[in-house]
């Protein structure tokens, strides 16, 4: 009898530990692409906020100054922004990409400049258009 508890002692056997290691494979190799995708729809979520914030402050900056701003620099210096944000995908904030008009987007507006703001990375989302069209 003693013998036969020696033998239960002795801990897994070589296929169990088999077994379960290609068990949390599986779930590894499952939950990676999950979390990519994750990953990237927060990034598309931060881009299409910063896009939408910069172009509410370019439209505030025309209406208080009758002009468009210049450049994005001229949002910060005017107090409108603490600091361009980073765009996400490309993770620079030097990367923005503007609309410069020619015409005037309001009847005050005495000056062209800056209509819209477009980001500068080269991809694709994950809805199939490009994220310089957003």
């Amino acid at each position: 009898m003693e013998q036969l508890n020696n033998k239960r002692d002795r801990g897994f056997t070589l296929i169990e530990l088999m077994i379960v290691i290609s068990m949390i494979l599986i779930l590894v190799s499952v939950s990676i692409p999950a979390y990519n995708q994750s990953i990237l729809r927060a990034k598309e979520s931060v881009l299409r906020q910063d896009l939408f914030q910069m172009r509410s402050l370019i439209s505030q900056y025309t209406l208080d100054k009758q002009k468009a701003p210049q450049s994005l620099d001229d949002l910060v210096q005017a107090g409108y922004i603490k600091q361009l944000p980073n765009d996400p995908m490309t993770g620079s904030n030097s990367t923005w990409t503007v609309d410069q008009e020619d015409s005037v987007m309001s009847v005050d507006q005495q000056e062209p400049g800056i209509s819209d703001v477009h980001s500068g990375a080269a991809g694709m989302s994950s809805d199939g258009t490009a994220y310089s069209s957003w």
